[in-house]
């Protein structure tokens, strides 16, 4: 249904499970405090330290 409306239109989807988002998104801005993290793709912006540290725990050893 997201595809198939995101064909004509833009789609703001609010989703938190990195799974759906990657499969379901061309363009993602990760917010946070009411700011910009990152823009971009899924591969640009799971690649970024600060979405790494703040959405999937990396650097919390």
């Amino acid at each position: 249904l997201i595809k198939r409306a995101a064909a004509s239109r833009t789609v703001l989807m609010v989703e938190h499970n990195l799974s759906v988002v990657e499969n379901l998104c061309d363009r993602i801005t990760v917010l946070t405090r009411g700011r910009v993290l990152a823009e971009g793709d899924y591969k640009t912006v799971s690649a970024n330290p600060e979405v790494r540290e703040a959405y999937m725990g990396v650097g919390h050893a």
